[in-house]
């Protein structure tokens, strides 16, 4: 009896409750994608690759060399003494461990960059969400990240993207007015 009372006072509550859901406004937003696409975001994309190009191009070398040295012992390997089949193994391990150290050092400047691009965003992207729940008259907003399913109507990344390249217009005439 007590377990019945429990799953109709559950269903209740879900009952009560569905129809309160369906009543918000819910919006989804691509953050990541709106804030590096849009102007700044390309901009900053221009800049960082234009500082990380010589590193970029270091790390492709060791690449090549190493995948050089992955053919060479491949095809070679059977016409070396073992003296120096070993002495290319030892390389090759080298140079790959190489190649993976600075590849990784070169990711995590990347990232530790975008993250301060976020952060610096961050105030335009909140004016940004500010003018997108107003519009569409939104309870919520959810990253799409986390979202299986939306219909594309619901997808606000484009407005987003919009309205962070006003706001950069704006404060660009802004900053050459004064």
């Amino acid at each position: 009896m007590r377990r019945t009372l429990t799953i109709a006072a559950a269903l209740l509550i879900f009952a009560v409750s569905v129809p309160t859901v369906a009543q918000e406004r819910i919006g989804v937003v691509n953050l990541r994608e709106a804030v590096f696409s849009s102007d700044a975001g390309a901009e900053f994309g221009d800049v960082i690759q234009g500082q990380l190009k010589q590193e970029q191009q270091a790390i492709s070398k060791l690449e090549s060399e190493a995948q050089d040295m992955q053919k060479r012992l491949e095809s070679d390997s059977a016409m070396m003494n073992e003296s120096e089949r070993e002495d290319l193994q030892s390389r090759f391990e080298k140079k790959v461990q190489e190649y993976q150290q600075r590849r990784a050092r070169f990711q995590k400047a990347v990232n530790q960059r975008q993250q301060q691009f976020l952060q610096q965003s961050r105030p335009a992207v909140d004016a940004a969400m500010e003018t997108l729940l107003d519009k569409h008259d939104l309870d919520i907003v959810i990253p799409a990240e986390a979202v299986i399913y939306a219909k594309p109507d619901m997808d606000l990344t484009d407005q987003m993207i919009e309205l962070l390249n006003q706001q950069n217009s704006g404060s660009t005439t802004n900053s050459n007015n004064n």
